[in-house]
């Protein structure tokens, strides 16, 4: 079979490692979320500690900075851990807040140390002042058995009463798991259409007692609308951006989407910056149920900003206002992310990485010059001013900006421990740890969990019920090509950012490959790859091409790669 070229829209969307510096401590913190955590208004909150440690050599020397006054960390002399054998620094976080207004306030710290890998890194401190139990929700539910929920934090056990004055049982309450912190518990507030239930608002209340917190023992009241109109619901319930002073505009955006019916339409955005401030500017980006918000901090001062954005639809639940919070901090060297550099297919913090992988890194000021790609072959190994290092060697960029690179690992790094940092212009960035493997495949996905997988017509191997154009379920017997990435080194060997070859084929290392069909914990029906390499002429790109084999069932089957020295992650093909 002959291989099937990749699209070359794709390549825009993709958007380092052998060992440590010998001598350089490795932060690690316990914990790096504190929170939220119920405060009485205008009393100070009780101090909060995590610890630090080292799994480096040398000692580290911590400092702290936090982005709000209220939050002000310190450390004590080392003592034994006490969530794990060694020695740890006990980080002491002070909460002032006596002069914050009820709500909910967040700060974040960061842990520096300039001479360690992995820093700096930072926690999030999160505080409800007054408590976080809401007076009152509005919930908007479709007449075909549509939901709505809110969910609050509390730091104890609530006993609860669920009262409705109309409209039978639709109104419940429920604890939601075990929340992201030891102290931290998540209830979750629902309303759900039932059946005769005609359009209208309907009442009912949510007591809760026994609370060792004695704001979270209220009353809560909860109304539910019945609509057939739309109802909007925004991506996000606050924008935060933080920039370097004097740097390019920065752009976010909020994603609208409808769960009610009929057709979303929106009418209006409004940007507000505190103040009367010019830096906050919202429009809708045409043809789209999307907002772009963007921040100028051209002529700010460092400090914390506060605007809003204002969405009108045509929506029941309309307008929806977003809360803004812009941090501006005074320039400084490249700062790259504890654990985000990451592969640019699944984008997850954490996992290892591959030789040759196309990898993204995600931080703050790693370029001070507009986006930038490349634009020939071989790779550049400088853009936009930044330059990635990879146990300080250069390495190929494909994309840089302000908050992100993406570029190619080598393929002849040693498995383990790694380190990646950033330089712009000259100024040397901060070091960060990325654990390497032999291979790490992962999946190219061109719309939610399903594989870009090719038909042997040049369709994309998608149900129909996506409505994509160009696109068809593949078929038994029919030889489908798969992209992914991070299938690791090949036979023949390719340099970083050089095109791969047509002749000889790149074929992956491993010394078998299959795809295994209909994955799942009962196995499924493993076939043979014809082909698993580098995709000739792109860099770092990988195809699998394999027969759809008999027996699979018609259908949105989930598929897996298999080599003998890795296994990938899950995705979806369909097939007739």
């Amino acid at each position: 079979m002959g291989l099937m070229p990749f699209r070359s829209f794709l390549l825009t969307a993709f958007i380092l490692i052998p060992g440590l510096v010998l001598g350089a401590p490795v932060l690690r913190l316990t914990n790096s979320v504190l929170g939220p955590i119920n405060i009485v208004q205008g009393a100070a909150g009780a101090a909060q500690e995590i610890e630090a440690y080292n799994i480096g050599d040398g000692q580290l020397n911590l400092t702290f900075n936090s982005s709000a006054n209220w939050a002000v960390a310190s450390a004590s002399a080392p003592r034994n851990c006490s969530t794990r054998v060694g020695a740890c620094i006990p980080v002491r976080i002070a909460l002032q807040t006596q002069p914050l207004t009820a709500g909910i306030h967040t700060a974040r710290v960061a842990v520096r140390d300039p001479n360690a890998v992995d820093a700096p890194q930072e926690i999030l401190v999160t505080v409800q002042v007054g408590g976080g139990i809401p007076n009152s929700v509005n919930l908007f539910v479709a007449p075909n058995g549509g939901v709505d929920e809110q969910i609050f934090n509390t730091n104890a056990p609530l006993t609860t009463t669920v009262t409705t004055q109309s409209g039978g049982s639709w109104l419940s309450i429920a604890l939601d798991g075990l929340g992201s912190f030891r102290f931290v518990l998540p209830y979750r507030i629902g309303a759900q259409h039932l059946a005769g239930l005609a359009e209208g608002t309907y009442a009912g209340t949510i007591t809760t007692r026994s609370a060792n917190f004695a704001p979270d023992n209220k009353t809560i009241q909860a109304s539910m609308r019945v609509t057939s109109q739309p109802i909007v619901v925004s991506s996000t319930k606050e924008v935060l951006a933080r920039v370097a002073q004097n740097s390019l505009p920065v752009t976010q955006f909020v994603v609208l989407s409808n769960r009610g019916l009929g057709t979303l339409s929106i009418t209006g955005v409004t940007g507000t910056a505190g103040s009367g401030g010019t830096w906050l500017t919202a429009e809708r980006v045409a043809g789209a149920d999307l907002v772009s918000v963007k921040f100028d901090a051209s002529s700010l001062a460092a400090g914390l900003y506060q605007g809003s954005v204002a969405i009108t639809t045509n929506a029941v639940n309309s307008p929806v206002t977003v809360p803004v919070t812009l941090e501006v901090v005074a320039q400084s060297g490249p700062v790259t992310g504890y654990q985000r550099v990451v592969n640019n297919a699944t984008f997850a913090a954490g996992e290892p990485l591959a030789p040759g992988g196309i990898s993204a890194i995600f931080g703050e000021q790693l370029s001070y010059k507009e986006p930038a790609q490349a634009s020939s072959l071989p790779l550049p190994v400088e853009l936009g001013g930044a330059r990635v290092f990879v146990n300080d060697r250069p390495a190929p960029v494909f994309f840089s900006s302000y908050g992100q690179i993406n570029f190619q690992l080598p393929f002849d790094l040693t498995p383990g421990r790694n380190t990646v940092r950033v330089d712009r212009d000259g100024q040397r960035g901060n070091s960060v740890s990325v654990d390497i493997v032999s291979a790490s495949p992962r999946f190219l996905r061109l719309r939610g969990d399903f594989a870009i997988a090719v038909n042997p017509d040049g369709t994309f191997a998608l149900p129909s019920r996506l409505g994509i154009p160009g696109s068809r379920p593949a078929r038994v017997g029919e030889a489908i090509v798969i992209y992914m990435i991070g299938l690791g080194p090949t036979n023949p060997e390719v340099a970083a950012g050089a095109a791969s070859p047509a002749d000889p084929l790149a074929r992956v290392a491993s010394n078998s490959s299959r795809v295994l069909f209909g994955a799942s914990a009962l196995g499924g029906i493993a076939e043979d790859t014809l082909f698993a390499g580098l995709t000739p002429g792109y860099v770092g790109l990988y195809q699998v091409n394999v027969v759809v084999p008999s027996g699979v069932p018609s259908g949105e089957l989930a598929i897996r790669l298999l080599l003998d020295t890795a296994s990938s992650d899950t995705a979806l093909i369909a097939v007739e």
